[in-house]
């Protein structure tokens, strides 16, 4: 087997960083990281009452989506459809849906119901204080 010159050795080194770049950027289920938009990390973004149980509310300044899939549970997710970056429309019916191409995500774990996405939307962690909801 002949030796690695240096092209050989920078060009594997370079294959071995990206994809360990890449792999970080993965969730816990496979699903693209959350990046939580600059500016709102901290901030009460929604207030509950205006966040309808089985439905939810977007937020078109940030492209969240608020959800209270059952009474008091709430999720926030990227409106940004992972298929061609269309926002997702209001969530109504049990779903969200991409205006654009129809892909359909649930409302309480933002997964992929209805393709051409395959991906689940990004999701942002919250918490609930008082009667507002805020972003971590």
């Amino acid at each position: 087997m002949p030796a690695w010159g240096r092209r050989e050795v920078l060009g594997a080194t370079g294959v071995a960083v990206c994809g360990a770049a890449l792999a970080g950027c993965a969730g816990a289920d496979g699903s693209a990281a959350a990046i939580v938009p600059p500016g709102i990390k901290g901030k009460v973004i929604a207030k509950k009452a205006d966040v309808p149980v089985g439905g939810g509310k977007v937020i078109n300044e940030w492209k969240i989506v608020i959800t209270q899939p059952t009474s008091g549970v709430f999720k926030a997710f990227t409106a940004n459809c992972p298929h061609k970056g269309c926002s997702v429309g209001r969530p109504e019916d049990g779903v969200m849906t991409c205006p654009c191409h129809g892909s359909e995500f649930a409302l309480d774990s933002g997964k992929c119901l209805k393709g051409p996405a395959k991906a689940p939307l990004a999701e942002f962690p919250l918490k609930v204080e008082g009667d507002g909801i805020v972003i971590l």
